[in-house]
């Protein structure tokens, strides 16, 4: 039998799992409302991106804030509704790392006395509200902005040092994301117009370099001034973002492959927003892909 802590103690137990509950929200509402409109928002209906938002970003943030206002109503529903949840997440979604913090509030919850009540339900939705806000005003003004002139074509781009032609809509330039080796692989088949590939090598395109990349980067139609300072690392006079001429904003690739190499198993990307980042050559989901780049004759 499990033994009931006396009131006091049961008091400090139930304040201790309503702060680490409601800063899981805040940290959830934080992240989800972040990544939404960093990785996801891609889509040109606004009822599909509201669906990913609610049910992909900040799912977790829902679920966190309703099982707690469980918990707070009733503890040891609640408890089993935390403990069931983090149970699932750890066995079937195969995400110990997310459950742990939902069975440690589940068993806190289990032993915890949360009144008074009324300014703990008030909390647990303001507070990761006002986060969700807070941490979104910026990306949604942003993303909102973005320039989208609907030309997928081949892009020539002189500007910042470098003269380049960047690959139309095609197999240089895939909607959806694959290895570096795959990449590197269709470069060299790829056709002068950059619309079909050759049964025969034709050397002709190639991933751009990080160099090439970062000063390439756009904002709202003009280039965004990059460069890579004494430790390689990209420094901008403005942010770059998922804009036309380069980036198409209705898909889901946020970052490309370029051709610097690190060694021979890992490689540097280009995020949208300009940073550099080491991946492995045969890493490839969908939202990592490339687009080729020729040089002007």
């Amino acid at each position: 039998m499990l033994k009931i802590p006396p009131k006091d103690v049961k008091t400090w137990i139930g304040w201790i799992a309503f702060s680490i509950s409601i800063l899981t929200a805040c940290f959830w509402a934080f992240w989800g409302i972040i990544e939404n409109f960093h990785e996801g928002w891609y889509h040109e209906a606004l009822g599909q991106n509201l669906v990913m938002m609610f049910a992909q970003y900040l799912a977790p943030v829902i679920i966190t804030i309703t099982l707690s206002l469980v918990g707070i109503f009733r503890n040891k529903l609640g408890a089993l509704f935390f403990l069931g949840t983090g149970i699932f997440l750890a066995f079937f979604v195969n995400n110990p790392i997310a459950s742990v913090p939902l069975i440690l509030i589940g068993t806190l919850f289990w032993f915890g006395d949360f009144s008074p009540k009324k300014w703990k339900y008030r909390l647990m939705l303001i507070l990761p509200g006002l986060t969700l806000i807070i941490a979104g005003i910026e990306p949604i003004v942003r993303v909102s902005s973005r320039v989208n002139d609907r030309n997928f074509q081949a892009r020539e781009i002189r500007q910042n040092g470098v003269a380049l032609v960047w690959a139309p809509q095609g197999p240089g330039w895939p909607e959806d994301g694959m290895s570096w080796h795959e990449a590197d692989s269709i470069c060299t088949y790829l056709n002068e117009d950059g619309l079909s590939l050759s049964d025969h090598p034709q050397n002709i395109w190639r991933l751009p370099t990080v160099e090439e990349a970062v000063k390439s980067m756009q904002r709202h139609g003009k280039n965004a001034k990059g460069k890579l300072d004494t430790k390689g690392n990209p420094e901008y006079e403005t942010r770059p973002d998922k804009e036309t001429p380069l980036w198409n904003p209705n898909r889901q690739v946020i970052y490309w492959w370029t051709s610097t190499e690190i060694d021979s198993a890992k490689a540097y990307i280009i995020v949208y927003d300009g940073k550099i980042w080491e991946r492995r050559k045969n890493f490839g989901p969908k939202y990592l892909g490339f687009r080729e780049v020729k040089d002007i004759d």
